[in-house]
C-alpha cells in the first residue's frame, strides 16, 4: 500500500474529525495511528463499561428489592432481570448504524448521556415502595439503553485498528465493557449499604439505600460524555448509510455468526444477569426481610461469573489470532457442554428445603426460629455450593473465550471474502468496504446474540413457571442441548475442510 504525506499532528488530536486514516499502512500505524487508536479505545472502554453496568443494574438490584421493602415474586424478579436484556438486544441494531451515520465520538457522547434516563429513574423508584410493579418493568426497560453501547463501541473501534490487531483490540474493548457487569454486581451491595466482598464488608449501620447506585452512575455517565467530547475522534472514512450496512443481511456468515454468538455472548450476559437470583434461589433461605437469612449470600459471589467471563474474553481474541477463531470457538462449545453438565450434576445433589404449609400465617419476626430440618437442608446445600460455583465459573470462562474468538472471526471472514473477490487494482476499496461491513456484522451479531440475555433468565423464572427450583435444572439441560447444536454448526461451516457433498466451504483453509 502506498504512503502519502500525513496531515499535521493537530489533525489527530482528541475532539476532531480525522479525514486521513489508513491503519493497514504499517508506517502510518506506527507513527500516528497506534497512539490515536489507543486513546479512542481507552475512552470507548470507559463508556462501554458504564453502559454494561447500567444494563445489568437490575441483575443485582432485583435480588435486593425484598430488603428494600418490595414484595415481588421470584418470577417477577426474574422478569425484571430479563427485560433490560431484551431491550438492550433490540436497540443494538440502531446503535450499530449510528456510528457510520453520526460518527463514533458523537454517538459515544449521546449514548453516555442517555444513561441518565435509567439511572435517575431507578434512583427515584427504589425510594418509593408503593411504586407499582409495571412501573418497575418500564424503568427496567430503559436500562436496555446501556446494552446498546456495546454495539456502537465495537463498531467504532473496529474502524481504528488494522486487521492483524483487531482481535486483541476488540477483545479488550469488549472485556472492559463486560467487566461493568462484575463491577456493578460486586460494588452495588456495598454502595447501597449492604454486605459484600465475601463478607469482609458488613452492612452499613446508616441504613440501606439502593438509590445511591443510580445517582453514582448518573454522575459517571456525565463524566464519560465529557471525556468523549474532548478525547475521542470521528473518522470521516467510516461514514456509510444504513442501506449499505444492511447489505450484510444477505450474507450467510452474518446469520451463522449471529447464531453462534447467542451461544457465547448470550450465555455470558444471560448467566450474569441470572446468577444473583440463582444463588439466592438455590442456596439462601430468608422467609422475611427482617429475619436474618441463612446459607450462601449471593452478594459475596455473584460478581465472580461476570468477572471470569470478562477477563477471559481478551484471551479468546488472542487464541483466535494464534490458532484460528473457528478452532477456538469449536473447543469453547465443548467446554460449555462439559461445564453445564457439571452444573446440572451439582443441582441434582441439592436437598429440598422444607417449606411452610400452604395457607400458613406469616411468621412473627420477633419470635421466628428456623426449624432443624430447614437448617440441616440449607447447610447441606451450602456444602454443595463450592462445586456448583466451580462448574458455573468454568462455563463463564468458556463463554468469555468464545466471545473473543467469535468476534475475531467476523472481520477475518469478510476480509478473506473481499480478497477473494476483489481485482488486484480494486483491493484497497474492497478492504475499506470489508471493514465497514464487518462493523455492521459485529453489530447485528451482537444484537441477536444478546437475546440470550433475555431468554436465559426467562427460562429460569418465567411468570408461568410454578416451581423455579426444578425449572433451573431443566433449563440447564436445554442450554446443554443448544451448545451441542452450536458445536455442530461451527464444525460444519468453519472447521471441516470438505463437506459430505464434496463441496468445500467458501472459507475453507482460511485461518478464521
Amino acid at each position: 500500500m502506498t504512503t502519502t504525506a500525513l496531515p499535521p499532528e493537530s489533525a489527530y488530536r482528541g475532539g476532531v474529525t480525522i479525514d486521513h486514516w489508513t491503519p493497514e499502512d504499517d508506517e502510518f500505524w506506527e507513527s500516528t495511528g497506534k497512539t490515536v487508536a489507543k486513546r479512542n479505545l481507552t475512552w470507548s472502554i470507559f463508556s462501554e463499561h458504564l453502559g454494561f453496568s447500567v444494563w445489568l443494574l437490575w441483575s443485582v438490584s432485583a435480588a435486593l428489592l425484598p430488603k428494600a421493602g418490595f414484595t415481588f415474586t421470584v418470577s417477577q424478579l426474574f422478569l425484571l432481570v430479563a427485560i433490560p436484556n431484551l431491550i438492550g438486544s433490540l436497540i443494538r441494531l440502531p446503535y450499530t448504524f449510528a456510528v457510520p451515520k453520526f460518527g463514533g465520538r458523537n454517538w459515544t457522547i449521546v449514548s453516555a448521556l442517555a444513561l441518565l434516563v435509567p439511572t435517575l429513574l431507578f434512583a427515584w423508584a427504589v425510594q418509593h415502595p408503593e411504586t407499582p410493579y409495571w412501573v418497575f418493568c418500564l424503568i427496567a426497560a430503559t436500562a436496555g439503553l446501556g446494552g446498546g453501547n456495546f454495539a456502537s463501541s465495537m463498531a467504532n473501534i473496529n474502524f481504528f485498528y488494522p486487521t492483524k490487531k483487531k482481535g486483541m483490540a476488540l477483545g479488550l474493548n469488549a472485556a472492559g465493557g463486560n467487566l461493568g457487569v462484575a463491577v456493578i454486581q460486586f460494588f452495588l451491595p456495598i454502595i447501597v449499604g449492604g454486605a459484600g466482598a465475601f463478607g469482609l464488608v458488613k452492612a452499613s449501620e446508616a441504613g440501606f439505600h439502593l438509590e445511591r447506585a443510580g445517582y453514582l452512575y448518573a454522575l459517571l455517565a456525565v463524566i464519560a460524555a465529557v471525556a468523549a467530547w474532548f478525547f475521542m475522534n470521528n473518522l470521516s472514512g467510516a461514514k456509510s448509510s444504513p442501506r449499505e450496512q444492511l447489505a450484510v443481511l444477505k450474507y450467510k456468515h452474518t446469520w451463522v455468526m449471529s447464531f453462534l454468538y447467542i451461544g457465547t455472548f448470550g450465555s455470558f450476559i444471560g448467566y450474569s444477569a441470572a446468577m444473583p437470583l440463582l444463588i439466592k434461589l438455590n442456596f439462601w433461605n430468608q422467609p422475611l426481610p427482617t429475619v436474618p437469612g441463612i446459607g450462601i449470600n449471593f452478594a459475596y459471589y455473584a460478581f465472580l461469573g461476570a468477572l471470569v467471563g470478562s477477563v477471559a474474553r481478551p484471551l479468546g481474541g488472542w487464541l483466535a489470532d494464534k490458532y484460528g477463531g473457528a478452532r477456538v470457538t469449536l473447543w469453547t462449545f465443548v467446554a460449555m457442554i462439559v461445564g453445564t453438565l457439571g452444573v446440572i450434576y451439582t443441582l441434582t445433589l441439592l436437598t429440598a428445603v422444607p417449606k411452610p404449609p400452604a395457607g400458613a400465617a406469616a411468621p412473627d419476626p420477633a419470635t421466628f426460629q428456623y426449624s432443624d430440618a430447614v437448617v440441616t437442608a440449607v447447610n447441606a446445600n451450602s456444602d454443595i455450593f463450592p462445586f456448583f460455583l466451580a462448574a458455573f465459573l468454568f462455563v463463564f470462562a468458556a463463554t468469555g473465550i468464545g466471545n473473543g474468538s467469535t468476534y475475531r472471526m467476523i472481520p477475518l471472514i469478510l476480509t478473506n471474502e473481499a480478497k477473494k473477490n476483489a481485482s488486484a487494482d480494486g483491493l484497497d476499496a474492497a478492504m475499506v468496504k470489508a471493514t465497514k461491513e464487518s462493523s455492521a456484522v459485529i453489530g447485528i451479531a451482537g444484537a441477536i446474540g444478546a437475546l440470550g440475555g433475555f431468554l436465559i433468565p426467562m427460562t429460569f423464572g418465567a411468570p408461568w413457571i410454578v416451581d423455579p427450583v426444578s425449572a433451573v435444572k431443566v433449563a440447564f439441560g436445554v442450554f446443554t442441548g443448544f451448545y451441542v447444536v452450536c458445536l455442530a454448526t461451527t464444525w460444519f461451516v468453519y472447521v471441516r475442510t470438505v463437506s459430505f457433498a464434496g463441496r468445500a466451504p467458501s472459507l475453507a483453509g482460511a485461518n478464521i
